[in-house]
């Protein structure tokens, strides 16, 4: 099992925010989308939020790399979709890569 942190801004307007949390309520998340990620080898994903930053932790299988998952992702229009949806709530980090959403941590301290 691997686990990776990443890290993206929401736009900070609490409208936005409000329903950008309302996508990702229990039960909300459209199942296209969960069952893609589990399809391509995502074993749990938790998303945490302070102010308009936002905290992810992606727990995967072995054989997964972003790599395959952005080649995956590809293939299918309905990611494509979900995809252009958040970019209305997202704003990428200031030192993310251009179109580049989620960035990943460093982990630097480990107890």
């Amino acid at each position: 099992m691997q686990r990776f942190c990443l890290a993206l801004d929401l736009i900070d307007d609490p409208q936005l925010i409000q329903e950008y949390e309302q996508y990702h309520a229990p039960g909300s998340a459209w199942p296209q989308v969960t069952q893609h990620d589990i399809d391509a080898g995502i074993s749990n994903i938790e998303i945490f939020r302070t102010g308009n930053r936002m905290f992810m932790i992606l727990e995967a299988n072995d054989d997964f790399s972003f790599e395959k998952k952005a080649a995956f992702d590809a293939t299918n229009p309905k990611i494509a979709e979900w995809e252009e949806l958040m970019w209305k709530f997202q704003k990428p980090l200031p030192w993310a890569k251009p179109g580049q959403k989620w960035v990943l941590m460093e982990r630097i301290f480990k107890s």
